[in-house]
């Protein structure tokens, strides 16, 4: 059975074979996924606050709300609670004062973050 290049089938299989080495990399590589299930659950609030983004008016407004869900996710990828991580970050932010304090500062708030969730559980 054969099937016009311009039908939907047609189209759908082209595609395939347009992308097949891309399609199959996970089955060399153990590492990576079939699917890009856990990269959209990630992206959810962002498409879902998609709306929300254009009254931030401004660039600065913009850079704000970036920053924001930076620190949320971030706080979300290593399990913890996104409001202790928040405020830590906003009480230690004060105290950088190098590029290197700055570049501590994620790993030292993760592991204070860390720590009061255990002893307060």
């Amino acid at each position: 059975m054969t099937h016009a290049a311009k039908s939907p089938l047609g189209k759908a299989i082209a595609y395939c074979l347009k992308h097949w080495d891309g399609l199959t990399k996970f089955l060399n590589d153990g590492r990576l996924e079939i699917d890009n299930n856990l990269t959209e659950q990630q992206i959810k609030p962002f498409v879902i606050g998609r709306k929300n983004f254009m009254f931030a008016c401004t660039v600065a407004g913009a850079h704000a709300l970036c920053v924001h869900f930076s620190l949320v996710r971030t706080a979300k990828a290593h399990g913890l609670d996104p409001y202790r991580y928040y405020a830590e970050v906003l009480e230690v932010l004060p105290t950088c004062r190098t590029v290197e304090d700055y570049e501590k500062l994620g790993s030292t708030v993760i592991t204070v973050v860390h720590k009061t969730a255990l002893f307060s559980a």
